[in-house]
Order: structure tokens, then sequence, then C-alpha cells
């Protein structure tokens, strides 16, 4: 088994590395810590939980120790640049944590926050910058940062990048960078819109794929509950009652049935918290720091949470609705069984959504098995076909608090009506205020953890069978 030792880097980073509790390599990094120490550009293919984070990091920090170099007030030598907040401040604590026998200053930018501890940091000079493209654009014009001494550029899941419309953004950041630089692009799919992109970053590139497009589906247990959406609240409350559920995220397609989800449970006497886009910055950085240090029990979330978020010891996803694009479903479930740990991925399938669950299956070769429930279980479901499988057209179905959508106050399902009007739309508000600062101190662990607890297969009141079942970008609003 190769060693950190043996991939050649320097012993500070080894020890920084034994100390967040990792002796040997993953296979992207083993692939690509050598050619990136070698000054290669890269273009990798990764899914999600594959250490790939390390993979770059670990090299940039060794390059800028052998190459010391005094840097200037808003000129950084590196540029790591994704997609969403969450990822930025993850990047920036394991820049924090990998380098901390080593004297480089780092700082981490994104909006949503106010600009000006980003701008002081800058002004004062530093030799890491990562940021999400929308901010960084805005300090590019003004005049508070120049990408003219760019040593190393990162492009990091260049496919979501794409999804949430940065395309333009990142072409223009891309203009300001200096021809002559190392440069890597990560992506976890290789469609024909990413390949041409890297086409115009990167120079003969080293190519390293690890399994793309596939789940690591042997260490995570996946099953499918079919479930009328009227009953799912109550569904989920009774499986989060289970003492087995040590740290969960709950995933739903809209941000209103996030917040009322979150409502939901905390009115049932289980902690939860909601993020999505329409969360402050501060609420947002609240909740996930509360999920991480375990204030928080569930972390209710749209696909904003399912990339690149990397929390300790998730035991359960939950899919209280299914994904319309069948790859999310992927880097959902990726959120657990990290690091080689083991974890569920359980996911509810009403009627309208049994299509999104065929795609899944073709996508994933592999029929969930399906657990019976005889309290919840729906045959119409299980069965539904032709316009019944599919979601209704756009503008029907309403949307109210969580009580309007078959919410119950009781794990029971539809067994009367318990009222909560003046909850009705809310999200849980605990998350305190966001403490102001945009380095990469932000709290985020960023670290992938060890062997999470497992239950045993029939542990949730129904009955497992072996029968056959037989991510949307986000619009392109600037992060």
């Amino acid at each position: 088994m190769v060693t950190f030792t043996e991939l050649k880097l320097i012993e500070q980073l080894t020890r920084a590395v034994k100390e967040e509790g990792y002796t040997s390599p993953t296979p992207i990094q083993e692939q690509s810590i050598p050619h990136l120490l070698e000054g290669r550009d890269l273009l990798g293919c990764a899914q999600t939980g594959t250490g790939k984070t390390a993979a770059f990091v670990l090299p940039i920090l060794q390059r800028l120790w052998i190459k010391k170099k005094v840097t200037s007030r808003g000129t950084p030598r590196v540029l790591i640049l994704a997609p969403t907040r969450e990822l930025a401040a993850q990047i920036g604590e394991s820049i924090r944590c990998y380098g901390k026998y080593l004297r480089f200053t780092s700082t981490v930018i994104f909006g949503g926050v106010g600009q000006f501890p980003q701008v002081k940091a800058l002004r004062q000079g530093v030799d890491i910058v990562v940021a999400t493209p929308g901010r960084l654009l805005d300090l590019l014009n003004q005049g508070h940062v120049r990408l003219s001494e760019i040593e190393v550029f990162v492009l990091d899941e260049a496919d979501r990048m794409l999804d949430m419309g940065f395309i333009r953004d990142i072409k223009k950041i891309i203009l300001k960078l200096p021809p002559r630089r190392q440069s890597l692009f990560f992506s976890a799919t290789l469609s024909s819109e990413v390949i041409a992109l890297a086409r115009t970053l990167v120079h003969d590139p080293i190519h390293v794929t690890i399994e793309p497009e596939k789940p690591t589906v042997e260490r995570i247990e996946q099953s499918v509950y079919f479930v009328d959406k009227g009953n799912k609240d109550a569904l989920l409350t009774k499986l989060l009652r289970d003492a087995v559920v040590k740290r969960a995220i709950v995933f739903t397609q809209m941000k209103h049935i996030a917040n009322d989800v979150a409502a939901m449970l905390n009115h049932n006497g289980i902690r939860a918290d909601a993020i999505h886009g329409n969360k402050s910055q501060g609420a947002r950085t609240a909740a996930l720091d509360g999920f991480r240090r375990g204030k928080i029990r569930v972390l209710v979330a749209t696909d904003i949470a399912a990339r690149g978020i990397d929390i300790d010891d998730i035991t359960h996803i939950f899919n209280y609705e299914l994904p319309n694009d069948p790859e999310t479903y992927i880097h959902r479930i990726g959120r657990t069984a990290r690091a080689g740990a083991k974890g569920l991925a359980i996911s509810f399938c009403s009627a309208p959504e049994r299509d999104s669950l065929r795609a899944i299956e073709r996508l994933i070769r592999l029929h969930l098995p399906v657990v019976r429930d005889p309290s919840f279980h729906s045959d119409s479901a299980m069965s539904a076909t032709g316009m019944a499988a599919r979601p209704p057209p756009k503008g029907r179905g309403g949307r109210g608090g969580w009580e309007n959508r078959g919410g119950r106050s009781s794990s029971s399902p539809r067994s009367g009506s318990s009222g909560f009007s003046e909850r009705r739309g809310g999200s849980s508000s605990r998350s305190g205020g966001y403490r102001g600062s945009s380095s990469a101190h932000s709290g985020s662990s960023g670290h992938r953890g060890s062997s999470a607890p497992r239950s045993s297969s029939g542990g949730y009141g129904g009955h497992r069978d072996s029968s056959s079942s037989h991510g949307h970008g986000s619009g392109g609003y600037r992060r």
C-alpha cells in the first residue's frame, strides 16, 4: 500500500495529513499528486467522495513551499474556483488544515456577505484565493484583485459550474490569467460541453479518471419506499426516530419544501435545520456548523448540498423527493459512505416520481430493494405508468405549509390532523448569526470521516424484499 511519504510529499504535509487521520492516499490522490508535483496540467474525472480536494491542495502547498515568494497586495499565486459558497469554504478549510505547518496565507471569497473582510485580506497579500465566480469578478472589476501572477489555476466541479450558468463568468476570469501557468480541471462528469471548456484551459494534461458517472454503490445500502405524497412526512418522522440514524441529510427538490420539512421535524421533536439558496450566507453557515457539531441531527437540503460538502459520519441519506436528473441522485447519496465508510440511502417514491426512479435505476444499473411498510406502502405508486408516473405540469398543486402537504404531528399515516398554522411555510430558524469572516477559517471541516454505523436491513418496521422496483441547475445566479 502506497503511503503519502512515498508520494514525495514534504514532512510538514505528511504530518498534517496523518493528524487528520489519513494514512494512505485514495486512488485519485495516488494518480494525481506525483504528476502535479512535476508541474503537469491535469484533467480529472472523479465521483464525489474520492479525496479530490487533497489531490490538488497538497501539491499546491508543496509547490508554494519549494518556490517561496513574497506576494504583493491583491496578487495571489493560486486561484481555485468553486461553484458554491459551501464548497469554497470546505476547500479553504482543507488548505488551512493541510497547510498548518507551512506559513502561507489564504482567503475564501464568495457572495452573500459583505466584501470588506475579503478586500482587507487581499490588501494584506494572500498566496491562495478560493472563490466563487460572481464575487471574484466583482472584486476584479473594482480593482481589488489582479490575476497576472497566478501560477496555479484550479477549476473544481466544472460540470456543476456549467449547470449553474457560470460559463460566461469563467471565460471572463480565464482571459485575465497569465498564459504560463499550471491548470487543473476537475469534473464529476465529462459531457461535450465540459470537454470543450477543458480544452480552453489545460495543455497536454495528465488524464485521471476514477469511475466516472458511477456511484460507490458497494458501500451504500440503497432502498426505496413506495409511498403516497401525503404520507411522506409521517414516514420520514418514523424513520428518523430510530436511534440508528445518527446524522442524516434529507433532500428535497424545492426550497419551500425544505423549509416545510424542517419545520415539521422540529414540531415532532427531531432537531433539524434547512439549507438552500434562499437562505442568507450566515444562516447557511450556521446550519452546516450546527449539523457538523451535532447540535442538529438532520439537515434538510436542496441540491446545493449534494456536491462538494464533506461532513464526517453522515449515516443516512433520505431522498424525500427524487431528483429529476438521475445523476443528481448519485451526488446526493455520495454524502454518505465517505472514505471507505458505509452508509444508507433511503428514497421515497410517490406515483408522479415513478419514472424518475426508473431513470435512476437505469443509470446505476440496479433495481433498488423495496421496503414494504404495511402502514405506508402504496401499490399505486409502485405500479404507476404513463402520465401518472410523471410530475404534474408546473403551476398545478399548492405550496402552503407542511400541514397542507399532508403533514401530521405524529408518525402515523394520515390519521387525523394536528394544526400548526403558525409555523406554516416557516423554516427552523435556530441558526444564529454569521460571524462575518470570509477567510478559510470558516469552520467547515472538509474532511472525510471514519466508518459510519450501519443498521440491519430490516430495522425500520417494514421488511425489505428483493423485488424489482421495475439536479437541476440553479438558474445562473451569482454566488
